[in-house]
This record gives structure tokens, sequence and C-alpha cells, in this order.
């Protein structure tokens, strides 16, 4: 078989070595994708919660009083960059960046943050990836939610199922 080539030459290749290829990229492909699914996490597998500044000593207080563990999973918070502008405001850059940095964690179930303007657009892209949204004025009562959440959450897709219990009823 010849295949045209971008140059304008052609290339030749085997018809059956070119598909037994194209098979193995798209397996690849799918094993990938349903890595990044979070379909199925093990037992004894460590999630992350990703905290604001200003709530960060207090909820890792809150997690290390509980063993930094919660049902059948180890549980780390991550620190994220102060979002709030001197005087007042917030910055949108830091505000989006720490709300991607969650979204691109798969091991991510949560994020905790003080309430206010910078949420709205946080929840805009938290959502975009099934992380939920925790807002809270103490870091002790919202890293005890998201750590009640995690406690209920089956072994399925634990991010999934902290998402469902965070939900308002």
């Amino acid at each position: 078989m010849t295949l045209p080539s971008q140059k304008g030459r052609f290339v030749q290749g085997h018809p059956r070595a070119l598909r037994c290829g194209a098979a193995v990229l798209g397996i690849a492909g799918l094993g990938v994708g349903a890595l990044g699914c979070g379909g199925g996490d093990a037992s004894g597998a460590t999630v992350t919660v990703y905290v604001a500044a200003p709530l960060c000593a207090a909820a890792k207080a809150d997690l290390a009083s509980h063993g930094a563990t919660a049902g059948h999973f180890k549980i780390v918070a991550r620190c994220l960059a102060p979002s709030e502008r001197g005087g007042g405001g917030v910055d949108l850059a830091a505000n989006g960046s720490n709300s991607r940095r969650a979204t691109e964690d798969t091991r991510a179930v949560a994020t905790l943050e003080e309430p206010g303007p910078g949420n709205k657009f946080a929840q805009a892209i938290l959502e975009s990836a099934g992380v939920p949204l925790v807002t809270s004025s103490s870091g002790n009562a919202g890293m005890t939610r998201i750590i009640k959440s995690i406690e209920g959450a089956g072994s399925s897709n634990v991010r999934e199922s902290v998402q469902e219990a965070l939900e308002p009823q």
C-alpha cells in the first residue's frame, strides 16, 4: 500500500502493520483516558483537598486531629496562593490559577475557600472538572465537612461521591 506524505512523496508500508499500529495507539489512548476519569480509587489511596491561604493552617490542624485519614483514604491538604489583593478585592489571575491547579490534580476531591467575590469565578472553573467548592469562614469547620464527605465515599469514584455528599440538599 502506498500512502501520500506531506512533502508530495509516497510512503511505503504494509497495510496490516499500519492497522496494527493504529489499533495499538487507539487502545493506549483509551487507557490514558480511563486513568484520567478516576473510575476506580483503591482503598488506601491518597486524595487531595486544596485550601485557600487564610484557612490553610486551621484546616491542616483539623486534618491532623483526624489522623489525616477518612474512611479508607489518606488526605493531603495543599495550600493555595493568596488571591486577595491588598486593600480589598480579588486577584482573578491568582484565583483562576488556584482553581486550575485543583482541576489538573486527578487526586483532588474538593477545594476549601472563604466566602467572597472570587467564589463565582472559581466555581465555574472547578465545576468543569467536577471538583466541589466548599466555602467556609472557618478552616476547621470546612475541613470537617470535607472529611465527613470523604468518609462516606465509596471506592469507585471518590471525587464524584464527595461532590454528591457536599451538594446542598
